[in-house]
């Protein structure tokens, strides 16, 4: 049943002992004194419907412990340990000196009980409907989009531990996976949970081990009973037969139904670099840097730094692209808003939505690449969209056929220009999406110097939200999407509610405000 905080101090309350020395701006302060109206017992009611059974810890005080711990970046011992014998801490949650602090599975349970219900991050609507109060964001016009990759909890594995992690998982979840390792899988004793005592250094050897290793995989996945399986098992055999296939091709002359099998010559797209984390990809920032996790999207007020929605995408794949998460994170803002934003999210298709829903695009323009060096690119073509013609610097003029591709072929041959326009012996090729017009408009818009000097001034401000997110906090402590995109809003929740105390947010009995 669900815990309540008692109205009346205890002796020795923490608060009232040294409450006098806690920083009049800091975020322990301003719980120890509005916690009870930031997060009410109301907020969590239905997390606790059964009356019965030991009261749990009270809403406000582990509303508050979550915000605090995502704040400092804490693990769940060092949050524990920090609420036992830091008095900041116990004056912030209401506690009194003396008073043990509750186990550190605790968190655990109330993370998982946010997680099931239908508000899981009610915490960050709560700091957000306080942004709301205050009226900080009126008349700010701007969000700022931005995402940065968070570092994964786990260790990336290469293909030779994913497949005999993946197939000893698979003999952990399916009963009858046993029989069938100990029958038909022999390329590994996986009773052992270190990698196969081979030459490493000896190409052949390992070559040889690839081998049997996707045979054991195949021969498990394929001598499997026909049973219903639990989400659990069928998860773990789902996961080996995509290990099994990612990374691994035919030998050359082989169809792969011999059990031939090599190292692929490419890394599969989307592929997944660690069987205890399997939501966990590469990330490339720069064609230099790359990185293993996730990848955190961010909308941000670049005046004040507020995050106004955020939320958490594997670092790779089809499914995460700047452009298309930017836009939902702009779904509840009550009004058009000038949207700033990198290349990452110029694409036609993004400013196509923008301008349907009325927003303003201060966002870079992708930029062009000439065949040539300094050469002609697309921009020196003259389009007549509505005529549907473009003219090349040489002035050909072609029509524009209904797939795009506009092809000056044979007119290349003989012309002067050629050689600053294209090096493919059939001329140069325009593509011409149905987003053109948008994307010349833009680049058109972005030689403005009206509109250079704000895209200098606000977007940039956004690095200063993202270096509060990230600050000893680069790495997540979860694993999987969805226990990370809780925590990241619990962090982004924290940072609002520090930046809104530093503004100087105060309860004036009736509502939020800033004073």
């Amino acid at each position: 049943m669900q815990g309540r905080s008692d109205d009346q101090r205890e002796l020795l309350d923490a608060e009232s002992v040294a409450g006098h020395l806690l920083k009049s701006d800091s975020v322990f302060r301003f719980l120890a004194t509005h916690r009870g109206e930031l997060f009410p017992e109301e907020m969590f009611a239905d997390l606790f419907p059964s009356r019965r059974g030991r009261p749990s810890v009270p809403a406000e005080v582990m509303a508050s412990v979550i915000t605090l711990q995502a704040l400092h970046g804490l693990s769940d011992n060092e949050t524990v340990d920090a609420v036992t014998f830091d008095l900041r801490w116990k004056a912030a949650c209401g506690l009194p000196i003396t008073a043990p602090a509750f186990h550190s599975t605790t968190l655990t349970y109330w993370r998982r009980r946010l997680a099931a219900s239908a508000r899981p991050n009610r915490i960050f609507e709560a700091v957000k409907s306080v942004v709301a109060a205050t009226a900080v964001l009126a008349g700010k016009t701007r969000r700022a989009l931005d995402s940065t990759v968070l570092d994964d909890a786990v260790a990336t594995q290469d293909t030779v531990t994913q497949l005999i992690a993946a197939i000893r998982r698979v003999r952990r979840e399916v009963p009858a996976a046993a029989a069938v390792i100990e029958q038909h899988c022999t390329a590994h004793d996986y009773d052992n949970p270190g990698k196969p005592a081979i030459a490493w250094n000896d190409k052949d050897a390992r070559d040889l081990l690839i081998d049997a290793l996707v045979g054991d995989a195949h021969r498990l996945l394929g001598h499997l009973p026909e049973q219903d399986l639990g989400p659990r098992a069928a998860e773990a055999v789902a996961l080996l037969a995509l290990v099994a296939g990612q990374d691994v091709e035919p030998v050359e002359g082989s169809d792969g139904t011999d059990g031939h099998w090599r190292i692929a010559q490419k890394v599969a797209p989307d592929r997944v670099i660690s069987t205890v984390d399997p939501d966990a990809r590469h990330a490339h920032k720069t064609v230099h840097r790359r990185q293993d996790g996730f990848k955190a999207h961010l909308a941000i007020e670049p005046d004040t730094g507020i995050i106004t929605d955020c939320t958490l995408t594997k670092a790779g794949g089809s499914d995460n692209h700047e452009a298309v998460i930017g836009l939902a994170l702009l779904d509840d803002e009550p009004s058009p808003v000038r949207v700033l934003g990198d290349s990452a999210y110029g694409t036609g298709a993004t400013r196509a939505a923008l301008a349907e829903a009325k927003h303003t695009a201060i966002i870079k323009p992708i930029p062009l690449r000439a065949p040539i060096p300094g050469g002609f690119t697309t921009d020196d073509f003259t389009i007549d969209f509505e005529a549907r013609t473009v003219t090349c610097p040489a002035n050909h003029t072609l029509p524009i056929p209904p797939s795009g591709g506009v092809g000056f072929k044979t007119r290349c041959r003989s012309c002067p220009l050629a050689s600053q326009c294209t090096t493919a012996v059939t001329g140069r090729k325009l593509t011409l999406s149905e987003y053109e017009p948008l994307q010349r408009a833009a680049r058109s818009q972005a030689r403005d110097p009206q509109w250079q000097a704000e895209y200098r001034q606000y977007r940039p401000m956004v690095e200063r939200s993202i270096a509060w997110l990230t600050r000893n906090n680069r790495k997540v402590r979860y694993r999987g999407i969805t226990r990370n995109n809780h925590w990241l809003h619990h962090r982004s929740a924290a940072l609002n509610l520090r930046r809104l105390i530093t503004m100087g947010l105060t309860h004036t009995g009736t509502t939020w405000a800033l004073a």
